[in-house]
C-alpha cells in the first residue's frame, strides 16, 4: 500500500484521461485503458451507476449482486496500481460531463456498448464533451468484431447465423489480447461514492447464498473459470455441452457479460486448443468457437435491430394469442410446473443465478408453447434472475425459441420436455439435484412422474398433487393448442 500511496502523491498535474469502465470490468485486453495509457496522460478510472435505464431494463437483482462483487475486485486491482476507481451514481450524460468539469480531463476513453439506451446516452455524452472541447474515444471492448463491418456480399445485414459466422471466420481474427498494465500514472481522484451506499446486495431476505457458493465475480474469477474449462471441459465440449447434469459448459457467460474477461481472450484460448484438437480429430474447441460467434450474432442483431427486446423481429408474430395466466407463470417461475426438467432448470436459476443452455431452451419452449404465455414474460424473469443477464443474448434466445427472430427455430418445433429430459439427463443427475422430492423415482419415470404406476410413486415417497404437483398443462394438449394458435395467426398471415 505504501508504494501505491507514493504513486498517488506524485501523480501528474497534467489534464487527465478518463477511462470509463462499463461492461469491461478488467485490466487485461482493455483497449480503452491501453489507449489512455498510450496517450501519456495520467489516468482516472471511472464507473458510473446509471439507474435511469428505461422501462423494465433496469439491472435485475442478480445483476446488481454480481456488479457489487465485480466492482470490488476491479477497485482492488486498480488500487494496487495506484489508481483508485472513481465511483459515481447518476445518469451517464450528466455524471461524465460533471466529472470532466471537476477533474479538468482532456479526453474520455470508453468501450462501445450495443444496448439501445446506452447508444443514446453515448451520443449525449459525446455531444456534451464536444461542447467542452474534450476528445471522446470509443473502443471495442465487448465484442470480437466491429458490428457495423460484418456484412453480406451485397453490403446488407446478416439475418441468418450460419452465413454470419462464415463471414466472421473469413475476417482477420480478433487482435491478440493486450497485457494488463504493470502500473498507472494516476490522476488526483475527486470525491467518490461507496458501493455500500448503492444497495446492490440483498438484505432481507438474503437470497444470494447460492450465488455466493457458485460464483467468484471479478477478473481473477474469470481467469480461473477459463483455466478450469481449458483443463477439464474444452476438448469434450461438443460431446458434453447438452448434458446439464455434467460440468460440460464453460459457465463463462456472466464473466463475459460484465467484461471481466474479453471475448478476444476466450477466442484465442479456444482457437489455440482447436488447432491442437484438429490434429487428433477433436471438434470440441471448434464447437465452442461457434458458440462464441452465436454470442456475437446476438449482439449484432441487437445493434441492427434495437427493438428486439420488446418486439418480434417477424411482424406476424406480434398477433399470437398469448394467454394471461398469472398462476401458470408463477408456477413456471418457482419451478412448480410438475414437469421435472422444467422445474429443475427454474430452480437452478433461482439458486445459482444461471441455467444450463439446453435447459434454457426447454424451459422457454414450455412457457411459450405448452403454456402459451408471452415470451416477454420469460425474458423479463430471466433478466431479473440471471447473473449473465445480457440484453442481446437474452432477447435473441427468447425470440429464437418463440420462432419470431430473424434466424429462429420454427414455432411448430415444440420441445417435449419429458423426452428432452430423458435424452439429455438420462441418469437423472440434473433433475435429482434440483428436484429432490422426486429423487426416489426410477429413471424410467423420473422425467414424467405422471406416467408412474401408483405403487412406483408410493415406493418413491411421491404423492402427485401433494409432495409434487401435477403438470400445469397436459403436454399433448399444450402442443396442439400452440400449433393451432400458430396456424390461425402466423401462418394465416403469411
Amino acid at each position: 500500500m505504501g508504494e501505491a500511496m507514493a504513486r498517488r502523491q506524485t501523480a501528474s498535474s497534467e489534464a487527465p484521461a478518463l477511462v470509463w469502465f462499463r461492461q469491461d470490468l478488467r485490466l487485461h485486453d482493455h483497449a480503452a485503458l491501453h489507449a489512455a495509457l498510450a496517450s501519456g496522460r495520467p489516468v482516472l478510472p471511472v464507473f458510473v451507476l446509471d439507474e435511469t435505464t428505461p422501462g423494465r431494463w433496469a439491472p435485475g437483482g442478480a445483476s446488481r449482486w454480481w456488479l457489487h462483487g465485480s466492482l470490488a475486485a476491479l477497485a482492488e486491482a486498480l488500487d494496487t496500481l495506484g489508481a483508485p476507481l472513481v465511483l459515481r451514481r447518476g445518469p451517464w450524460h450528466e455524471a461524465i460531463p460533471r466529472l470532466v468539469e471537476e477533474t479538468g480531463a482532456a479526453a474520455l476513453h470508453a468501450g462501445i456498448l450495443h444496448e439501445p439506451w446506452a447508444r443514446r446516452a453515448d451520443r449525449a455524452v459525446e455531444a456534451a464533451l464536444d461542447g467542452r472541447g474534450v476528445q471522446t474515444h470509443w473502443h471495442r471492448t465487448a465484442t470480437l468484431f466491429d458490428l457495423d463491418a460484418v456484412r453480406t456480399r451485397s453490403g446488407g445485414v446478416h439475418a441468418v447465423y450460419t452465413p454470419f459466422a462464415r463471414t466472421c471466420r473469413a475476417l482477420p481474427p480478433p487482435p491478440r489480447p493486450l497485457p494488463a498494465p504493470r502500473h498507472l500514472a494516476a490522476a488526483a481522484a475527486p470525491a467518490v461514492d461507496r458501493p455500500e451506499d448503492w444497495d446492490l446486495l440483498p438484505t432481507h431476505p438474503d437470497w444470494a447464498g447460492g450465488l455466493r457458493a457458485t460464483w467468484r465475480p471479478g477478473e481473477a474469477g474469470a481467469a480461473a473459470r477459463l483455466r478450469g474449462f481449458q483443463r477439464e471441459g474444452l476438448d469434450a465440449y461438443d460431446r458434453r455441452r447438452n448434458q446439464p447434469g455434467t460440468d460440460g459448459t464453460s459457465m463463462l457467460s456472466p464473466h463475459l457479460h460484465w467484461g471481466e474477461i474479453s471475448p478476444g481472450q476466450v477466442w484465442h484460448a479456444a482457437a489455440h486448443a482447436a488447432d491442437h484438437a484438429a490434429d487428433r480429430g477433436g471438434t470440441g474447441p471448434d464447437r465452442f468457437l461457434a458458440e462464441l460467434l452465436w454470442r456475437e450474432f446476438a449482439a449484432y442483431l441487437l445493434w441492427h435491430h434495437p427493438h428486439m427486446p420488446e418486439q418480434p423481429l417477424r411482424p406476424a408474430y406480434a398477433n399470437l394469442p398469448f394467454r394471461h395466466d398469472r398462476r401458470g407463470l408463477r408456477a413456471w417461475q418457482r419451478g412448480l410446473t410438475g414437469v421435472p426438467i422444467v422445474d429443475a432448470g427454474m430452480r437452478q436459476l433461482w439458486q445459482t443465478g444461471w441455467m444450463h443452455n439446453r435447459v434454457r431452451m426447454i424451459t422457454a419452449s414450455f412457457l411459450i408453447k405448452h403454456q402459451l404465455i408471452d415470451w416477454r414474460e420469460g425474458e423479463a424473469w430471466f433478466w431479473d434472475t440471471l447473473v449473465d443477464a445480457d440484453l442481446a443474448s437474452n432477447s435473441a434466445g427468447w425470440q429464437w425459441v418463440a420462432g419470431s427472430g430473424v434466424d429462429s427455430a420454427p414455432f411448430f418445433r415444440v420441445f417435449n420436455p419429458a423426452t428432452q429430459g430423458a435424452r439429455f439427463d438420462p441418469d437423472g443427475a440434473y433433475v435429482r439435484a434440483f428436484v429432490p422430492e422426486i429423487a426416489g423415482l426410477p429413471d424410467t419415470h423420473l422425467h414424467a412422474p405422471w406416467t408412474a404406476p401408483p405403487l412406483v410413486l408410493e415406493a418413491a415417497g411421491v404423492m402427485l398433487g401433494r409432495t409434487y404437483p401435477h403438470p400445469v398443462v397436459d403436454l399433448d394438449l399444450g402442443r396442439r393448442r400452440a400449433l393451432a394458435a400458430w396456424e390461425n395467426t402466423v401462418r394465416g398471415a403469411a
